[in-house]
């Protein structure tokens, strides 16, 4: 078992890797031995049963607890990651969100494009406090467009969508790839990536140790965006 760290390093072209990597939630060893690099235009659909620790592995991959043990390295250009929350701020409207978020990363950027994306832009002056659920995932799923990072960590992105929702939500996915992106998935709906992988998460049979039990530092508050 090796020491657990995490590093900003930049690697050959791979955008985030790990390597031996276990983790562990409320003191349970869930998984060990993940190890994985995603590449420009790579998607990694994890996959496996609930409780597995598909949620705990992505916080764990974005830096919100640190593994029991091996090591993730992550491109210089960084990581989004996107919860079960949305991130949105009910107070703004719809377009005031987009543009909290886009001043956060210091980017000027095409909010009106990122609008357009996820069909919202007929919304763009409702206060969030109004959307219904599948508008404000919409909303949340816009906001990782602004951000500009490399890397998208998504955990059940299509929670609340419907059919047409999930579509548009499939194509900016899609064009963050094709412009040389990557993302991992937590998702057990087909979004029709024809060079996506899946990663079928076992439960760990490692035994539980005193180490473990650190992720109950870290509550659901964190569950929106880590960017």
């Amino acid at each position: 078992m090796t020491d657990a760290s995490m590093t900003g390093a930049s690697m050959s072209d791979a955008l985030l890797s790990a390597q031996g990597l276990s983790v562990a939630r409320g003191g349970v060893r869930l998984l060990s031995g993940v190890s994985f690099e995603l590449r420009p235009g790579d998607a990694l659909v994890l996959r496996g049963p609930n409780g597995v620790g598909k949620t705990t592995l992505l916080r764990t991959l974005a830096g919100l607890q640190p593994p029991v043990a091996g090591t993730v390295t992550v491109c210089e250009g960084g990581l989004a990651y996107g919860g079960h929350a949305d991130a949105v701020k009910s107070a703004l409207t719809v377009t005031e969100n987009l543009d909290f978020w886009a001043a956060v990363h210091g980017r000027s950027v095409d909010v009106p494009a990122a609008l357009a994306a996820l069909d919202l832009t007929h919304l763009r002056d409702r206060r969030a406090a109004t959307l219904s659920a599948g508008q404000r995932r919409r909303l949340g799923l816009a906001r990782m467009v602004l951000t500009g990072r490399p890397v998208w960590l998504l955990d059940e992105p299509t929670v609340s969508l419907d059919k047409g929702s999930v579509a548009l939500f499939a194509t900016a996915l899609g064009a963050h790839l094709t412009a040389g992106g990557a993302a991992i998935l937590a998702t057990h709906i087909d979004l029709g990536l024809p060079d996506a992988t899946c990663l079928d998460l076992a439960p760990s049979d490692a035994p539980t140790g005193p180490g473990d039990a650190f992720g109950d530092a870290f509550d659901d508050t964190f569950d929106g965006a880590f960017l």
